[in-house]
């Protein structure tokens, strides 16, 4: 796509928050080009938090972004949609802290943007287009970006589960390919850990209605999983989310190997701290490159 995004018009959802469990409504709004992805806390006046890396806070079972004490949490699936959908441009109101989990999947997203529609604005679009492979690893993860020509990701994990143990996903991503292969995959955890986590002050809002529970024997879910290898696919959605706080469309081969969200801001945040591992392009740009390459 050639120009920027935003939506038609506005949508609305409601739920409660994963790990806060607070009531929580949210509207996705039309933005202006040029504008981002940005947040609106619309019980604290309107204040806005740019979905940025600049303004990432905590990664620990959730990405959450914070702008002068104003927090916004896991904000990894309604930005993964978003991101993967093409919507550059759009106003997130939110009334409190953390982004509503539904069902725990970014399946609920995709259908609000096509109730939305998309609209094309006249600004073109401007991609980041990695140009030098980008590398980090420590304690048996790694992730690293190579350049490509358009956006694709390997994602491997690995849980000591029957019904898990080593997973990988590799694809393109595209509209089509994310909303069926991606964002039906659902959040998940292990029974044994959940009595940890809600000591934690974590998952207070947890559910079988919005996370799989994997249990020794099997998953307490009723009708089990969407895909044999959901969790993967899921790791896959919470990764898109994470480099989406580029804020910009990416162009490049990224792969994850049992890598979290604090590695996945900490590649962007490699990233975005030097210029030269990437430039910003637009597609015409890309297309007069090409054909001068190949004039040689």
């Amino acid at each position: 796509m050639k120009h920027e995004t935003t939506i038609q018009r506005a949508v609305a959802c409601k739920g409660v928050g994963l790990h806060s469990g607070v009531a929580v409504k949210m509207r996705i709004v039309p933005a202006p080009a040029a504008t981002g992805i940005v947040f609106r806390r619309t019980d604290l006046d309107n204040f806005e938090v740019p979905a940025s890396w600049k303004y990432v806070q905590r990664v620990s079972y959730a990405t959450s972004l914070m702008r002068q004490g104003v927090l916004i949490s896991t904000t990894e699936h309604l930005l993964s949609t978003l991101y993967s959908m093409g919507v550059d441009n759009a106003y997130i109101e939110i009334d409190n802290l953390e982004v509503p989990i539904l069902d725990g999947s970014g399946q609920p997203f995709v259908e609000l943007l096509a109730e939305a529609g998309i609209r094309t604005t006249r600004r073109r679009r401007r991609f980041l287009r990695v140009t030098r492979p980008v590398s980090l690893e420590g304690n048996g993860k790694k992730i690293s970006i190579i350049p490509a020509d358009g956006f694709r990701l390997r994602c491997d994990v690995f849980f000591n589960h029957p019904l898990v143990m080593r997973q990988t996903l590799e694809m393109e991503v595209t509209p089509e390919n994310y909303a069926s292969e991606i964002a039906p995959a659902r959040t998940f955890g292990f029974e044994q850990e959940l009595d940890q986590m809600r000591n934690m002050g974590l998952i207070r809002g947890a559910s079988l209605q919005n996370a799989v529970c994997f249990a020794p024997d099997g998953v307490r879910n009723e009708g089990g999983l969407r895909f044999p290898d959901e969790p993967c696919r899921h790791k896959a959605l919470d990764l898109i989310g994470d480099l989406a706080l580029i804020g910009r469309p990416l162009l490049g081969e990224v792969v994850a190997e049992r890598a979290g969200h604090a590695m996945h801001v900490a590649l962007v945040a490699k990233i975005m701290s030097d210029a030269s591992l990437y430039d910003v392009v637009t597609m015409e740009e890309m297309e007069e490159q090409a054909l001068s390459a190949a004039g040689r």
